[in-house]
């Protein structure tokens, strides 16, 4: 095992899609390439092609988006539009929508 890693691509993505019950509009799918995963922290890629979905946060995630425009609305806010360039945190017991407007691909890091 190397101590560097980089940020890309490197390993087999997994796909997959919203829970049918979070699922409001579209068809969009996820991919996920998982870099690293141990004692709790998740780093790698991750790509939705566009719909839109309820989320519920349990865990903390930094997130960078590459490319992509994406809107997230809180259950008790406005909508934030995120497009390439943009960081964001969210924080365990956030709840709200992703909608991807464009294909989003971002860096994240989850810490349960």
């Amino acid at each position: 095992m190397t101590l560097m890693q980089p940020v890309a691509p490197t390993v087999a993505p997994e796909t997959d899609r919203p829970a049918p019950d979070r699922l409001i509009a579209g068809d969009p799918v996820f991919t996920t390439w998982n870099l690293e995963d141990r004692d709790g922290l998740y780093c790698g890629i991750w790509e939705s092609t566009p719909g839109t979905w309820r989320a519920v946060y349990d865990e903390w995630e930094y997130c960078y988006i590459h490319a992509g425009v994406l809107v997230v609305t809180p259950e008790d806010g406005a909508p934030v539009t995120y497009r390439a360039g943009d960081s964001f945190i969210v924080r365990p017991g956030w709840r709200g929508t992703w909608q991807v407007v464009e294909t989003v691909r971002k860096d994240y890091v989850i810490r349960l």
